[in-house]
């Protein structure tokens, strides 16, 4: 299966960031810096700031379609760690494949970045601040209907009296 990125709808474009069909139009999809990255740089739509300690909720405008077999893992850049202190709320975003058809989000990928430092962090127009990499997965092969013990993993132990 062939993976890509690609915009969100310009109606949810319209409804979620802002009615403007220039701005849907210029901003670009993530890529590769280099042959040998491994993570697609995710772009500013607009500039934005978070101050000091503050969170924000981030919208890319970026949807995936991927393998069933494959998850998108969401990081910061590693400069934005080092350099501003900011990291994503949840430290790693993961994407699953069905996320594209999510009927509610229509696969809109959001982030949400903290900002940890003393000093405001700024992002323009057009800069990565965060990327996306795709990774396959494995599975244990059965169905999961249970839950596991936390201690034994066993899904049949009973409790002692």
């Amino acid at each position: 299966m062939e993976r890509y990125f690609e915009k969100i709808s310009y109606e949810q474009f319209q409804k979620e960031i802002k009615n403007d069909q220039n701005l849907y139009n210029e901003y670009k999809l993530p890529a590769r810096k280099t042959k040998y990255s491994a993570g697609y740089d995710f772009f500013a739509i607009e500039d934005f700031s978070i101050k000091p300690h503050e969170i924000k909720k981030i919208p890319t405008g970026y949807r995936a379609k991927f393998a069933g077999d494959e998850m998108l893992l969401l990081v910061v850049r590693s400069s934005v760690g080092f350099k501003y202190n900011v990291r994503m709320t949840n430290q790693v975003g993961v994407i699953d494949a069905d996320y594209f058809d999510n009927p509610e989000t229509h696969g809109h990928m959001y982030v949400s970045l903290q900002n940890e430092s003393d000093q405001e962090f700024k992002v323009k127009k057009g800069e990565a601040y965060i990327q996306g990499l795709f990774v396959k997965y494995l599975t244990c092969g059965e169905e999961v209907t249970t839950i596991r013990d936390s201690w034994t993993g066993n899904p049949n132990r009973k409790e002692e009296n």
